[in-house]
């Protein structure tokens, strides 16, 4: 789901709903001695969206209370950014929340119950546009069983990633030993704009060599993309092995290594 919600604070959020609009105040706010011990997005992975495929993903949340913690009260937001409007409201940027606000609760013990949340993020939708790649922060509610409650605004950090993806081309094939040998390939990354793949530009990619019967790479030098993504070097070939190309990722975009394209030396 995609949302720009305007809202005066969150006892306007409260009172707009208090189960679609949780926690997503400007301020953190609570009553009692309730705390919010853990907030986990995705595993403590990266949410890696291109351009068509549904990312499917879970927030879990843990809370603790003298009290216990009330069943069906507690529940994440998953948000960008805030747009500030002239009227004095605001707008989030970006917003995420389970279909099911109830999710899975499980009571590790009298005092502290974890709950698990199933959610959706569609790269069509949910990103609205390039700017959003990079750290979302997640907002978590909770309530106790004797009305103590909490509010936290960035209860954690998600990072959502654009899609990468890699290829390589190592020629000729086969080739008389220490000739060289040129390494192409092309760096693309997912556009939430255009939801196509476009070169990524510029940017540092490792060339790597396994020799045959190994299991381990070896980095032979660092290329830089051009203007349209592509890449283009050349090596001597020593021996028979496989040569592939790895990206380290940066903060909007995931991490990507190419499979080995494997050359026959005689």
């Amino acid at each position: 789901m995609h949302h720009r919600t305007a809202v005066a604070g969150l006892a306007a959020a409260v009172a707009l709903s208090a189960f679609t609009i949780p926690a997503t105040a400007r301020a953190d706010a609570s009553d009692g001695d309730i705390q919010i011990t853990e907030v986990v997005a995705n595993g403590g992975k990266n949410i890696v969206l291109g351009t068509r495929e549904v990312k499917k993903f879970t927030i879990s949340v843990t809370a603790v209370d003298d009290s216990g913690i009330e069943v069906g009260d507690t529940f994440p937001t998953m948000w960008n950014g805030i747009i500030h409007r002239d009227d004095g409201l605001y707008e989030y940027y970006g917003l995420v929340m389970p279909d099911d606000i109830a999710g899975k609760c499980v009571d590790e013990s009298f005092t502290t119950t974890t709950c698990t949340y199933k959610l959706e993020m569609d790269p069509r939708v949910d990103p609205g546009d390039n700017t959003t790649a990079g750290t979302w922060k997640v907002s978590a509610h909770s309530k106790a069983n004797d009305g103590d409650y909490i509010d936290k605004d960035a209860a954690a950090k998600a990072k959502v990633l654009r899609n990468s993806k890699l290829k390589v081309n190592a020629s000729p094939e086969p080739v008389k030993k220490n000739k060289a040998i040129t390494v192409t390939g092309a760096l693309t990354r997912a556009n939430w704009k255009t939801f196509k793949y476009g070169g990524y530009t510029n940017q540092p990619v490792k060339l790597q060599y396994r020799k045959k019967g190994t299991g381990t790479y070896k980095t032979l030098k660092t290329v830089r993309t051009d203007s349209r993504g592509n890449l283009k070097t050349t090596t001597k070939a020593t021996a028979d092995g496989y040569y592939r190309y790895s990206f380290a990722g940066t903060y909007t975009t995931a991490a990507e290594t190419a499979k080995g394209d494997y050359v026959d030396v005689r």
